[in-house]
């Protein structure tokens, strides 16, 4: 080949336009999200409301990576990084970004391990730091206040009673309060057999004044609203199973009635290990009853303890 054709062809390789970024369909990329929802769902159980999120939040980011042309096959690190920055400026919260980083990150593992990429761009993306938010806790003297406030003389108010007086005996998150089965309750053992995240059983003690009320309830409420079949044990009165939501507005009802301000059905659970601890229960006991897989996600409520131990320090000691 001739020094010229050589120097056209080099010049020809050089200044040669690279194939432009894959770009995948829409479809495609909802349905690669919808399969690694599906292994999250066969590997760990999560919940419906988790897996909705997790698809939420990757949905987005695909959304985002085809108005610059890449994919969730192609995306770079320092793109993932353009991401998280335009949801931060947009008033995402720290700890919604810290959520959104894991979503990603479990993408992108399993996206490697399917084959999908060779690499993980959000290995080295670092999470930011969160500040250790305490849960709030409702006072022993505000509980009272709280399981007062249903009208027991009405099958509504003796199941709002039993619910309530549930909750706060049993620390159940709500999602098991509401999902709860009457084949679940053993009244002569007095205990619930929870099935909670991760499709892993616990047995959770009621209490005895819980449950004398779902005795109550279940004689006296529960016939009462509805005749129909339903397994589900505490019922609304079209003969339903109780929601999250119509328990939500329920509880927020009672919250008006007792003047306890800012109340959530998580802070009943809150408040039942919290009061726990200050009555001297073993911190792995306290784990067991919620359900908690790992001890560390229960020691936050030592420091509510700690917490209201100085602030009643404060209060009533000459020098506090």
């Amino acid at each position: 080949m001739g020094l010229e054709k050589r120097s056209t062809e080099v010049f020809r390789i050089m200044t040669r336009k690279p194939p432009p970024p894959r770009q995948d369909n829409p479809e495609d990329a909802a349905q690669r999200i919808a399969r690694f929802c599906d292994s999250l769902w066969a590997e760990r159980g999560l919940a419906k409301a988790s897996l909705a999120s997790y698809a939420s939040d990757l949905n987005l980011l695909a959304v985002f990576l085809r108005t610059r042309q890449r994919t969730l096959d192609d995306v770079s690190r320092q793109e993932l990084f353009d991401y998280l920055a335009t949801r931060m400026n947009e008033g995402l919260k720290p700890r919604s970004a810290a959520r959104l980083l894991s979503v990603m990150k479990q993408y992108f593992n399993w996206a490697r391990e399917q084959g999908f990429r060779d690499d993980i761009p959000s290995a080295e993306l670092s999470s930011p730091k969160l500040p250790r938010a305490l849960p709030k806790a409702l006072s022993e003297s505000e509980v009272v206040c709280l399981l007062r406030a249903p009208e027991v003389s009405t099958p509504l108010g003796l199941r709002d009673k039993a619910m309530l007086e549930l909750l706060y005996a049993s620390g159940l998150r709500v999602s098991e309060l509401v999902a709860l089965r009457s084949e679940q309750v053993s009244l002569a053992q007095g205990v619930l057999r929870i099935r909670g995240k991760g499709n892993k059983d616990r047995l959770v003690p009621m209490g005895d004044e819980a449950q004398a009320w779902i005795e109550r309830y279940l004689s006296e409420g529960r016939p009462l609203l509805h005749d129909k079949p339903q397994p589900a044990l505490f019922i609304t009165t079209r003969g339903s199973a109780m929601t999250r939501q119509a328990f939500w507005a329920l509880i927020k009802r009672y919250a008006i009635v007792a003047g306890v301000r800012d109340l959530s059905p998580h802070v009943l659970r809150h408040s039942f290990a919290t009061h726990l601890l200050n009555h001297g229960a073993d911190l792995r006991v306290v784990q067991l009853l919620l359900g908690h897989s790992d001890l560390s996600t229960t020691q936050i409520y030592t420091h509510v303890a700690r917490e209201g131990l100085k602030r009643l320090h404060q209060q009533h000691h000459p020098r506090g």
